[in-house]
């Protein structure tokens, strides 16, 4: 024990004099370090990690540092080089170049109308139509693009066709039919009103209102719609309805007649017979439910009127805001009073240029 207790005593003697021999500003660069690493192991973390600021302190104060001091320190020489090789490969290595270019967000758009618009198109097939944009995307990033959006490939899509897509498709050669009721102002009695639309122009026929629509009186409105369309039936190829009651054998007979087939929509399902309940909405939202009917002679002249609105005067968004068979007189600029036109009372309002 005693020679242990000698020992130590000897080695602190040496380090004295070792610090005797030394200059003032190496121990004041000793002092730092030592005050710095102190720093650093003082912090709450489980394991002291340098930031930034550590590094530059640490290996501007150790290169001043007397060799045999280097060894011993927090840092080693090994590690103060690597800062200096990580600093040089940072300072060298330019941003934004990592892996391949992000592709543009219009471009992603594109990608993925043009997948939706058309089911039929494959990877190459878009990479074409690109192409021929001025655009030039690979198969596999637009593969990825589709994955990334949630768009199936080729054999899916092909396969999945809407009501809507379907409807759109075949707009020019359907006719789409249905009834809406609309309560008498002072004895209640319900009135049915049937209606034709022509889904490709908007353009619609009301073509009777009765209390009791039943299928003899159906079919005769079947009858009055080829003498309306005249000519024209022949370009009609199907007629979508719903499975009301009122819609019989008969009146499937006279339209299978002229060439059109009736197509019955599923059961519970309004949707596939969207043109018609829209214009259901459409036709309450601006006649019906804004106006007081009083009877079976007031419902006919006021949808009469409003057809008369509706086919000649009313934009549609479907038809590039133009009505479905415009009567408007054509626009001449050098008039430049507007006149103002009611309609139904002035519940509607048409508007036109006037001498």
């Amino acid at each position: 024990m005693s020679l242990r207790m000698l020992y130590l005593v000897f080695c602190r003697i040496a380090e004295w004099l070792t610090l005797l021999a030394e200059s003032s500003a190496a121990k004041d660069v000793e002092i730092l370090v030592l005050r710095h690493e102190n720093a650093v192991l003082r912090r709450a973390n489980p394991r002291p990690r340098l930031d930034w600021a550590d590094r530059a302190t640490l290996s501007a104060l150790i290169r001043l540092l007397p060799r045999a001091l280097k060894m011993h320190r927090l840092v080693t020489p090994a590690t103060v080089l690597a800062w200096h090789r990580r600093l040089v490969a940072r300072h060298w290595t330019y941003p934004n170049r990592r892996g391949r270019p992000s592709i543009d967000p219009a471009i992603v758009a594109l990608i993925e109308q043009m997948a939706r618009d058309n089911p039929g198109w494959g990877y190459q097939r878009i990479q074409g139509e690109l192409l021929g944009l001025g655009y030039r995307v690979g198969a596999s990033t637009i593969r990825r693009v589709l994955r990334r959006c949630g768009v199936p490939p080729v054999p899916l899509r092909r396969d999945h066709t809407t009501w809507r897509r379907f409807l759109s498709a075949q707009a020019s050669t359907l006719l789409a039919c249905d009834f809406f009721h609309v309560d008498c102002a002072l004895t209640l009695k319900r009135l049915y009103v049937f209606f034709v639309l022509e889904v490709g122009s908007r353009y619609v026929h009301i073509l009777g209102v009765t209390a009791n629509p039943d299928g003899p009186w159906t079919a005769q409105q079947a009858r009055n719609l080829l003498i309306d369309l005249g000519e024209r039936a022949a370009q009609f190829k199907v007629l979508i309805r719903d499975r009301a009651g009122q819609f019989t054998a008969a009146f499937d007979a006279v339209l299978a007649d002229a060439g059109i087939t009736v197509c019955k929509i599923p059961p519970r399902s309004p949707r596939a017979n969207a043109y018609a309940e829209r214009f259901v909405l459409t036709a309450r939202s601006e006649v019906t439910d804004r106006i007081l009917i009083v009877g079976e002679r007031h419902l006919r002249q006021t949808l009469g009127e409003y057809a008369g609105h509706y086919n000649g005067r009313r934009p549609h968004r479907a038809l590039a805001l133009q009505p479905p068979r415009s009567d408007r007189p054509v626009i001449d600029f050098t008039h430049e009073r507007i006149r103002r036109r009611p309609v139904l009372g002035g519940l509607i309002t048409e508007y036109e240029r006037a001498a």
